[in-house]
């Protein structure tokens, strides 16, 4: 399989945060537009050690990233910009990360964020064909009842493309049951629970998370590998887990792309979706993941069929859509590598 096979198999990008989508030139451009300093591992488009990144200095640059980002106008480029991206690798469908919270002050105030990001995806998905939606992520380092403002409002939402709730940031601070009323606050609402979990902390973390807000997939999960047990639970309720192949190794999950326990979660019968996470960051596209499997893990065209399969499957496209991209994908499996 060549890269361009890669490209041309439909698939549904799942896991994508807002700043870390950011393309690198636009990035340099605004922070130069703003008069913003931007750190050497920042400058350099594709750094030697972006592998070597760890999660606290992770944050760092993801915050300073999002600094550039002032207006309504950078915004709307900037969800643009990732679905033009999307729809240059084969995405169909883009379920996009975004955390108000991070952005109000600049933008005006949270209401004014939402229907900014809420116009921006609607205006997205009609210049580039690609479906965008959004899903609300409350930050865990923050206190409780700020994640449950968070649902109240996505709820509001609803129908203006926000079709999740998630939790992201530091899964090693804030336990997922003291955002269990934020979860059932989204859920009541309609919207589906999306968090992180099982990525820097061990196998239990994602359990409790299953236990305490129910989700349909969670972010990472690999974590899961060190007890049969929560693979267990994770296979019975049918979660399934975006896997991050070029963000593990970066934030130090596993060593090496070769460590990835894609095979393991698979055995288990739990479905996988790839994703790239914050590309920015961590140097690789959505197809890039795809290719990473391929070369890392010798995952044949019919398993990586599988992976995109499950990509649509465990979206929220409806289900004209979804029906195409799986005869497509079928079609994409039976035919000879360009």
């Amino acid at each position: 399989m060549t890269d361009a096979d890669l490209v041309a198999l439909p698939k549904a990008h799942l896991h994508l945060h807002l700043t870390g989508g950011m393309r690198h030139a636009t990035l340099v451009e605004l922070a130069e537009h703003y008069g913003i300093h931007l750190p050497e591992r920042l400058v350099d488009e594709q750094p030697d050690d972006w592998r070597r990144l760890g999660w606290a200095r992770f944050q760092r640059l993801y915050d300073v990233s999002r600094g550039v980002l002032r207006t309504q106008a950078d915004i709307r480029r900037l969800i643009r910009e990732i679905a033009e991206d999307e729809r240059a690798n084969g995405s169909r469908w883009l379920e996009l990360q975004i955390t108000p919270t991070g952005y109000a002050a600049r933008l005006g105030d949270l209401v004014t964020a939402m229907e900014v990001f809420c116009y921006a995806a609607g205006e997205a998905q009609a210049t580039t064909g690609v479906g965008v939606r959004l899903i609300v992520a409350a930050n865990r380092t923050r206190p409780p009842w700020e994640a449950e403002t968070l649902a109240r409002l996505a709820v509001r939402y609803a129908g203006f493309g926000v079709v999740g709730f998630g939790l992201s940031n530091d899964e090693r601070q804030g336990t997922p049951e003291s955002f269990a009323k934020a979860f059932r606050i989204a859920r009541e609402g309609g919207l589906f629970a999306m968090p992180h979990a099982g990525e820097l902390l061990g196998a239990e973390s994602g359990a409790r998370t299953v236990r305490a807000v129910e989700p349909l997939r969670i972010g990472h999960g690999v974590r899961g590998v060190e007890d049969p047990s929560v693979l267990a639970l994770l296979a019975e309720r049918n979660i399934a887990c975006e896997v991050c192949p070029a963000s593990n190794v970066a934030l130090g999950v596993v060593s090496h792309h070769a460590d990835l326990p894609v095979h393991w979660l698979e055995d288990a019968g739990i479905p996988v979706v790839l994703a790239a996470d914050d590309p920015l960051l961590f140097g690789a596209s959505l197809v890039e993941q795809y290719a990473i499997l391929r070369d890392q893990l010798g995952y044949t065209r019919s398993d990586l069929a599988r992976l995109a399969r499950s990509s649509i499957k465990y979206s929220t496209m409806p289900e004209p859509l979804a029906r195409a991209a799986f005869g497509d994908i079928d079609a994409w499996e039976a035919a000879p590598s360009k």
